[in-house]
């Protein structure tokens, strides 16, 4: 919330979110409709966690690190995209049909998109330009609003640590793993930067959504796993696997972006 009152909601925000919301749904079909590509992701966890990235909890506060603020509505917005395909989407993939209750999925799903960071700094800063506070507190919030993405990474490393605790061998990979953490760190920002230079972003604008999009797999993908039985392993391997990787990956697309300039 503070972040956005410091900079506004505009068009570029709606224009991230939808890229990252209908980018991902049509990489979802594309991948299910193609047999090649259905063989090697052959099921909703590996596909959900290669393109669902951690842009919450870890994609702002990169941002905030590499790029200047003014691209902060490019950041949230594609979060914001992220995480609607995901707790509308993830859900209804990955329960079992004999177990679907409508009803009691859409109140969960709409509780989860609004216990979202993006979508509860969304209506903060929508609260706060009806009562004109929108300059009073994006003054005291924007100090208080750092703290918080700073913090957001040690949630990343405790959820880490969690899972280290665990008896997965994360790094006995199978073919499917492999594929999706491909996906996610390498083709996915790649498909994103390639949108972005379509649309005429910018050097700024095009790394501010393509660092989201090179982001490791969600936290959301676990919890969701964990909530319908399904798959937790993978989902626990993939989010551990490419949170490391991302280390090398991240500094690496950075540094290549402005190369291509």
């Amino acid at each position: 919330m503070g972040l956005l009152l410091k900079e506004g909601i505009d068009l570029d925000l709606i224009k991230t979110a939808l890229i990252a919301f209908f980018s991902i749904g049509f990489l979802i079909v594309l991948i299910n409709y193609l047999s090649i590509l259905k063989k090697r992701l052959p099921n909703y966890s590996l596909q959900l966690a290669g393109l669902i990235g951690n842009t919450s909890f870890l994609g702002i506060p990169i941002a905030l690190a590499l790029l200047p603020t003014s691209t902060i509505n490019f950041t949230i917005g594609f979060d914001l995209g992220t995480t609607l395909f995901a707790w509308i989407f993830g859900p209804f993939f990955l329960q079992e049909k004999t177990d679907s209750n409508i009803n009691l999925n859409f109140k969960e799903l709409l509780k989860a998109i609004l216990n979202s960071p993006a979508s509860r700094g969304i209506v903060g800063v929508l609260i706060a330009y009806l009562f004109g506070l929108e300059s009073v507190l994006g003054k005291y919030l924007w100090i208080p609003a750092r703290l918080v993405i700073f913090l957001a990474i040690v949630v990343v490393g405790t959820r880490l640590g969690i899972i280290t605790n665990s008896k997965t061998k994360f790094f006995n990979l199978d073919k499917g793993i492999k594929y999706s953490i491909i996906l996610k760190l390498f083709i996915f920002p790649l498909i994103i930067f390639f949108i972005s230079k379509i649309l005429g972003f910018n050097t700024i604008e095009t790394s501010s959504v393509v660092l989201q999009a090179g982001t490791p797999s969600a936290v959301s993908t676990i919890l969701m796993a964990e909530a319908y039985k399904t798959n937790q392993k993978i989902a626990a391997t993939i989010l551990f696997t490419t949170t490391l990787i991302s280390i090398i990956t991240i500094p690496i697309l950075s540094n290549l972006i402005k190369f291509s300039q």
